[in-house]
């Protein structure tokens, strides 16, 4: 009966996923058909579809963008994690989480105005933006996963023999991941909302229809990159959800 309770939520946010990755992909690939739909919609609006770049080219640069950022503060940010839980790096962790604070709760756009004076306009500050802005869930959650492992099973495990990279790779990280995974999930997600302000300095992404509708007063522009972002971060929050699963404890 247990086993029963359980597949049903499962199989329901699976079907989800795909459901919503379906639709994801056919708004992509077939926003121009919508194009009667929105006429109807806001008639009093002279071009109701964007159409300077193809949705397709822009979804593509957008994860580009969120691709980019994410291995580079998930490569920092786990990195800073283990550093701060060994023995000779424990006397850093205040300063570390410092740090990843204070690169979140600094705006993206601040970080844009000071970085494209010196790296131009378009990928790079967006990139710089970005990856200060998803470092503290990943720094923070490394952190916390690792602080779970039980003494004992380290204690145990060092009894057998292991080395201290042994012990790391095979005990800690596995034990932490679920964690880990989770902040990293949190730090995706921002980020692919975050992304949209790139165009702001001309970056290619989904954000640039959102400007251009805010810039020309055009609602439609606006709710096609919207409704795209968000289709795409609620996508890959259940995709994470998945994988979190696949490291609980028991599955």
């Amino acid at each position: 009966m247990r086993a029963v309770t359980l597949r049903a939520p499962t199989q329901t946010r699976t079907w989800l996923l795909v459901a919503l990755s379906a639709l994801l992909v056919a708004l992509v690939l077939f926003m121009e058909e919508l194009k009667p739909l929105f006429e109807r919609v806001f008639p009093d609006l002279r071009s109701p579809l964007y159409d300077r770049e193809s949705f397709l080219q822009l979804t593509l640069d957008h994860l580009l963008l969120v691709l980019v950022s994410s291995i580079i503060s998930v490569s920092v940010g786990v990195g800073a994690g283990l550093f701060v839980t060994r023995r000779n790096g424990r006397e850093f962790e205040p300063l570390v989480s410092s740090l990843a604070a204070i690169g979140q709760t600094f705006p993206p756009a601040a970080v844009l105005a000071i970085v494209v004076p010196l790296a131009g306009f378009g990928f790079i500050p967006t990139i710089v933006a970005l990856t200060l802005y998803g470092l503290l869930p990943v720094v923070q959650n490394t952190i916390a996963g690792l602080g779970t492992v039980p003494a004992t099973t380290l204690e145990a495990a060092k009894g057998t023999g292991m080395s201290r990279s042994q012990v790391l790779f095979r005990v800690e990280l596995p034990l932490a991941m679920r964690v880990i995974i989770a902040g990293v999930r949190v730090s995706v997600i921002i980020n692919i909302g975050t992304a949209t302000i790139g165009s702001t300095v001309g970056a290619q992404s989904l954000g640039t229809p959102i400007i251009a509708g805010l810039v020309g007063n055009n609602i439609a522009y606006v709710i096609q990159g919207a409704v795209l972002v968000g289709l795409l971060a609620i996508v890959t929050d259940l995709f994470f959800e998945r994988l979190e699963r696949r490291f609980s404890v028991g599955d």
